[in-house]
């Protein structure tokens, strides 16, 4: 019983103070990458110093099961709502370091069709975001530097491109 009343008040309190309510149609598209990674604006963040600059790498290992893949998304969206809030698209630097399941959303084509990804990933590139194949994952699926979208990269293995990437001052940004 105490539980429930306690429970009833906090849910009172919350409705009672106005907290934010992010609908879904609060979410919009761009500026950067248009057609993918819409964001919300979020008005109370804390505000990023001027000429910030970020470097971030993603470990992207989860393929696409259908649709867009989330995760090459997320990069899209980090370019979106950091332009959205004010940082510069030349001070926004990111990678994508590619492996497992995922290599197969950075091919020209997938099962025979045109890689349901392309737009996405070409849109990416096109905005400065280093996409980088584990090449040990691309010898195990036997896919060559050919079968890969225009600009994507192979490395070595992802654990080098890691290590060249941190070298280079990103940072990690998991999932």
């Amino acid at each position: 019983m105490i539980h429930k009343t306690l429970w009833a008040s906090t849910a009172v309190l919350l409705t009672s103070v106005g907290l934010p309510a992010f609908a879904e149609d609060t979410f919009i598209p761009g500026p950067v990458i248009e057609n993918y990674g819409a964001v919300a604006d979020v008005p109370e963040a804390l505000a990023i110093p001027e000429g910030t600059v970020f470097k971030v790498a993603y470990d992207v290992t989860q393929g696409a099961e259908e649709g867009v893949s989330r995760q090459f998304n997320t990069l899209a969206r980090f370019l979106n709502m950091h332009v959205r809030a004010g940082v510069p698209e030349e001070n926004l630097h990111l990678a994508a370091v590619v492996h497992g399941s995922a290599v197969f959303d950075v091919v020209k084509e997938k099962d025979g069709e045109p890689n349901p990804q392309a737009e996405l990933i070409t849109e990416l590139l096109d905005h400065g975001v280093r996409i980088m194949v584990c090449g040990q994952s691309a010898a195990h699926h036997k896919l060559t530097k050919e079968d890969l979208l225009p600009g994507v990269e192979i490395a070595l293995s992802a654990m080098t491109a890691h290590a060249l990437l941190q070298q280079e001052g990103y940072t990690l940004n998991p999932f």
